[in-house]
């Protein structure tokens, strides 16, 4: 769907893994491609690697595995279509920046001799029309429908997938078919960003649709916000007075892949009123300050403030090898109400967000 798309930049360093693994690439391809060539001619969906030796699937495997342990690959394409290979993190966050910065460090232009890299799997509607072979089943997925409940409080759809089979097949087997299906149907990114809860029917679900039609159902949920919005709040300081929040809603790590570092500026302000909350002057210099810090680009992403007590905490997720924590530092520094304090912690899940998140 390619929305919320962010331009591609070039690391400021490669991770020596991921240096080592292009470099073996660069080597290995005329083999891989020799061996694609000579594979089987109707490769089963979803195996990846189909048509090349066993010892080059073990080399590849080891390759991936060196630049994280928990990486996926597969090999795509066909005779109508570029070859690719796509190392994915699978949708677990805590992986979305490795595998961005091996996409980012890989070849373009003549050197990738024909070949696309992804650090995602892609949206490929046309295998929705196929067989899937999991274990000793395959599935006829012309007959999946898929039950779409869309939830405009959380900017998520939430999916009933049904297949006739799935009365015959494991509890897995069932939940495998799903993922598949909304991987090909939206690409894994977008399953991230605007798929909620994910369950399975063993009966045709009501008012349920092809998976074709998930990116329109996806497209009107996404809509509202293609411009940067805000959810306050109200609670209370440790001290018992007014906590005012703010959170970016909504935010999706798959927006900013290389901000794995979580940035925490609290900020004392001079001027405040009985209940210890900004007023003017101070108001505005914090206005003036925020703003700064949404003019960050990628580097960094404001995602949540924290007001109360004399004090606003900044939470943002910044690029770790950019060279913006040194811009947050001097900003900070030049803060004139008190010392603003920097403190960043690594957390590629975002786990810290996740609190307020709605």
């Amino acid at each position: 769907m390619g929305i919320f798309r962010r331009p591609r930049d070039t690391p400021a360093a490669v991770p020596p893994a991921i240096a080592e693994f292009w470099d073996w690439w660069g080597q290995a391809r005329p083999t891989i491609e020799a061996s694609l060539a000579a594979g089987p001619e109707q490769p089963e969906p979803g195996v990846p690697g189909e048509g090349l030796s066993a010892d080059t699937i073990e080399e590849l495997s080891r390759r991936v595995r060196k630049v994280h342990p928990e990486l996926q690959w597969e090999i795509g394409g066909s005779d109508d279509r570029a070859p690719s290979l796509t190392v994915t993190g699978g949708g677990d966050p805590e992986l979305r920046g490795v595998a961005e910065r091996w996409f980012r460090a890989a070849p373009s232009g003549a050197a990738a001799g024909g070949w696309t890299f992804h650090p995602a799997r892609q949206a490929d509607p046309e295998m929705l029309s196929q067989d899937l072979v999991l274990g000793d089943h395959e599935f006829d997925l012309e007959y999946v429908r898929l039950g779409m409940r869309a939830d405009t409080d959380r900017a998520r759809v939430h999916i009933s997938a049904y297949h006739p089979d799935f009365l015959f097949v494991s509890e897995e087997q069932q939940l495998q078919v799903a993922l598949h299906v909304l991987d090909w149907a939206l690409g894994e990114d977008d399953v991230a960003r605007w798929i909620g809860e994910v369950s399975i029917a063993i009966e045709t679900p009501i008012d349920s649709l092809p998976p074709s039609m998930l990116p329109a159902v996806v497209e009107q949920v996404a809509e509202p916000f293609a411009e940067p919005a805000w959810l306050t709040g109200e609670g209370r300081t440790p001290r018992g007075h007014p906590k005012r929040l703010g959170a970016r809603f909504p935010l999706h790590r798959q927006d900013y892949p290389l901000c794995d570092l979580h940035v925490a500026i609290t900020v004392p302000y001079a001027n405040s009123n009985p209940d210890r909350l900004p007023v003017e002057p101070s108001a505005g210099a914090l206005r003036a300050f925020e703003k700064k810090l949404t003019k960050l680009g990628d580097r960094a992403v404001l995602a949540v403030r924290e007001t109360g007590d004399g004090l606003r905490v900044f939470h943002l997720y910044a690029d770790p090898d950019s060279g913006v924590i040194g811009e947050l530092d001097q900003l900070a520094a030049a803060w004139t109400e008190g010392k603003a304090k920097v403190a960043s912690t690594n957390d590629p899940g975002w786990r810290a967000f996740a609190p307020y998140r709605p």
